[in-house]
């Protein structure tokens, strides 16, 4: 039966072709693309049922790596969505890595048709049925009280269409928190729109949320659709909320109030159905008691709140979190997966953990790629690399050195962003790349 939409990814213009020819009569629409980095638009504008992913694009490098990647970002923007590795070379560790990694199954060139074709049919008519979510993907909840809370509550609101403000420290999983909220949502079967306050520019808000038309400014060399129209239908997340200026809060109160959007050099409104779920680590009560938010846009957002609690306030899933850290890097690069003794376990249970979830992960990376490189084991303070700014002298390196003084200023700014950028003397948007490069 013809039905369902494909995304096929892979260098060879010619198979392209082909393979469009082969699969025309079993999909309803094929979408090609040569080039990888034209996968999260080309997702945005139609959700595929199944993704046929190259694993090699680098001319000359054929280690399957860039594919991997690929498929992370993919099931990273939409978990339920299934993925058929494409490979070159029969190499079944990669293609259990693959599967390891959330791929549904493998084809190796040269293919059978056949084969190909019930593979791809076999992953559309069964997408999301008889699969448990990999237990290293999506939400970890934990056993901690306050997390159980916090899943009942996310499930009870997950079904309904009102606005949510999610809030904690960085690190701590927010944007996490959002996905599993839309995963459980009834908009799931469409792909949630993520934009990140953060990393945009002021000049750039209006054009990234709303949209532009050609030649409403120098760059708009063609018509561009807005986060807001691309969310069409599905859920918006706007990370860091409390970064956006006084003066852009009033537009974006204008378009959630009206629900329509109008983009920059045009006159038409575009209807918009959109569920928008925000997130931050400031004190928006605090911020509007300053003159520097919004109420009326606070009201607007904060239908629901929930609270994302720092790791240090939940001891009890260190230890399941390392483990779940452990597992994922030891199968990303192929080593046998470290043990944990009493004695590590307590040193982990006994760190402040100031960078939350996200330290902890990029500690148990560190970890996993030192066993590997040298004969430190995972028990070693400076294997895990628990206190950058105590480590400094031992490592000399200039990156060591800088995200030890990122992290040490965000601690003593309180996590307040804006002041952290004004103490290092770099634009917000410097740090906040600095932020997700150190895995702070």
């Amino acid at each position: 039966m013809k039905k369902g939409n494909i995304l096929i990814v892979d260098d060879a213009e010619p198979l392209l072709v082909s393979l469009k020819i082969l699969l025309r009569s079993v999909f309803s629409d094929i979408q090609l693309t040569s080039n990888p980095n034209t996968i999260p638009t080309l997702m945005q504008r139609t959700m595929p049922d199944v993704v046929l992913l190259d694993m090699n694009f680098g001319k000359g490098i054929n280690n399957g790596n860039e594919g991997l990647f690929w498929l992370r970002e993919i099931k990273r923007l939409a978990p339920t969505v299934s993925v058929v590795l494409f490979t070159a070379y029969a190499d079944i560790d990669l293609a259990v890595r693959g599967i390891k990694e959330g791929a549904a199954d493998f084809i190796v060139k040269p293919f059978d048709n056949d084969r190909l074709v019930a593979t791809l049919v076999d992953c559309r008519d069964n997408r999301g049925k008889g699969r448990r979510k990999d237990s290293r993907h999506g939400m970890f909840w934990g056993t901690s009280p306050v997390m159980e809370e916090l899943r009942m509550m996310a499930e009870k609101v997950a079904a309904t269409d009102a606005n949510i403000l999610i809030t904690g420290e960085n690190g701590t999983g927010k944007e996490v928190l959002a996905r599993e909220i839309h995963s459980l949502s009834h908009r799931a079967e469409r792909l949630m729109t993520a934009v990140d306050m953060g990393a945009i520019t002021e000049t750039l808000f209006e054009s990234e949320l709303f949209g532009h038309v050609r030649g409403a400014f120098t760059d708009a060399k063609t018509d561009k659709a807005g986060k807001m129209e691309m969310a069409q239908g599905s859920t918006l997340f706007m990370d860091e909320i409390g970064n956006l200026s006084y003066s852009l809060q009033a537009k974006l109160l204008t378009a959630l109030q009206r629900r329509t959007v109008t983009r920059i050099g045009g006159t038409k409104e575009i209807p918009i159905d959109i569920r928008l779920i925000t997130a931050t680590n400031r004190n928006l009560q605090q911020m509007v008691a300053e003159g520097t938010f919004r109420e009326d846009l606070l009201y607007r957002i904060n239908t629901i709140c929930l609270h994302l609690p720092p790791l240090r306030e939940r001891k009890e899933d260190i230890i399941p979190l390392a483990q779940r850290f452990i597992q994922k890097f030891s199968d990303m690069y192929n080593k046998k997966p470290l043990t944990l003794s009493e004695k590590t376990c307590d040193m982990l249970r006994s760190y402040p953990w100031q960078g939350n979830i996200r330290e902890l992960e990029h500690a148990m990376e560190r970890a996993v790629i030192l066993e590997e490189m040298s004969p430190m084991n995972v028990e070693s303070h400076d294997a895990l690399h628990l206190s950058p700014s105590d480590s400094i002298a031992q490592s000399g390196s200039l990156a060591d050195m800088e995200r030890s003084l990122i992290a040490r200023t965000i601690r003593e700014c309180d996590g307040n962003l804006t002041a952290v950028a004004q103490r290092l003397d770099i634009t917000r948007q410097t740090l906040y790349n600095k932020i997700k490069k150190y895995g702070l």
